[in-house]
């Protein structure tokens, strides 16, 4: 999803925020992009402006429901 959506740019953030994004997802598998925000804070993204990161978040999330 974060490909697809355009969400990895430089890759110094990508770590951080498909870990965090991985965890978000695990407990909850349907997060507003609210909690998309929460469940990323902390880490630094210097190119997409995280915009495109939570789109690919949520994207993901649509995802694995409709698995």
């Amino acid at each position: 999803a974060f490909i697809e959506n355009g969400a990895i740019q430089c890759g110094f953030c990508t770590p951080g925020m498909l870990i965090s994004s991985y965890a978000l997802l695990r407990d909850n598998p349907t997060p507003s992009p609210e909690e998309v925000k929460i469940g990323i804070e902390g880490n630094i993204c210097r190119c997409t402006g995280f915009t495109k990161i939570i789109e690919a978040v949520l994207d993901a999330a649509e995802r694995i429901i409709s698995e």
